[in-house]
């Protein structure tokens, strides 16, 4: 019986390695397409209503105090925060006589404004303005507006109501079809500080058009991404924002897409230049 045991084991093993090894991956980073438009065709969209109810009632549990934190609509018992990220917070707001003022383009219903908030109290003044798509502003509006925290359509209407000293731009240029565009509508603002997190690079290969595919447990939906070069992407900048700071995004490790292809993602803390 032993002996029968013996052989019949590495076979079972050989057969689950070999059926795991062949089944496909359903989600990460995949293809390398031409255009944006091509990898749009194969994906759902950030404007699926799924993403926005799952989000809402994520962070209704984090601002309740019923989960500590929430990132991509998963909850988390204790807060995963960007140590740079938040430090460049407390330099600004100690530029400003302890006040802060974000603009956060892209920031959902508030997922970096829950996870800063807590090591941020101790400020004078503390405003965080977001802008998103108007699914997601109509939703904030309602569920989660406050004294602190604010909802608007567009940078524009932002600015109308703050004098805001920085704008943080965290896991969004790499979803728009134009992102150097929309690196240069944002410089014209003239923000004292624009703080990027959360970017997707891509290391020693072309800039490349993929599609990522979130993993079912989280949400179903699927968008067009890009992978960036650093220095193309830095160069866009030059002229008119220093970089005082880069560095890794922490909860965005480094990996292989293809199997082969490097890719990271990085932050950066940019001032403008004075003249």
């Amino acid at each position: 019986m032993i002996n029968a045991l013996k052989n019949m084991i590495p076979s079972a093993l050989k057969k689950l390695y070999y059926r795991l090894i062949s089944e496909p991956v359903k989600h990460g980073w995949f293809g390398d397409y031409s255009t944006w438009a091509e990898a749009q065709q194969k994906c759902t969209g950030y404007a699926a209503e799924n993403i926005l109810e799952k989000v809402k009632n994520s962070l209704l549990q984090v601002r309740n105090g019923e989960a500590a934190y929430e990132r991509d609509s998963v909850l988390f018992d204790e807060v995963e925060y960007s140590e740079p990220l938040l430090q460049a917070f407390k330099m600004i707001a100690n530029e400003n006589n302890n006040t802060l003022n974000v603009i956060d383009f892209g920031g959902s219903l508030g997922s970096s404004f829950f996870q800063n908030k807590g090591f941020l109290s101790n400020l004078t003044e503390f405003k965080w303005n977001i802008v998103e798509q108007k699914h997601f502003v109509d939703c904030g509006k309602h569920y989660f507006e406050d004294q602190q925290l604010k909802f608007y359509y567009t940078i524009e209407e932002a600015l109308q109501k703050n004098k805001a000293q920085v704008l943080l731009l965290s896991s969004v240029i790499q979803y728009f079809e134009k992102p150097y565009e929309l690196i240069e509508r944002c410089m014209k603002y003239e923000f004292d500080y624009i703080i990027i997190d959360r970017t997707a690079f891509i290391e020693n290969k072309p800039e490349r058009i993929t599609v990522q595919v979130v993993p079912e447990f989280i949400y179903k939906a699927s968008y067009a991404a890009w992978f960036l070069n650093e220095q193309k992407f830095l160069d866009a900048f030059k002229n008119r924002y220093k970089v005082m700071n880069g560095f890794v995004s922490e909860q965005s490790k480094p990996m292989k897409i293809d199997q082969k292809t490097q890719v990271y993602w990085k932050g950066f803390l940019l001032k403008k230049q004075n003249g």
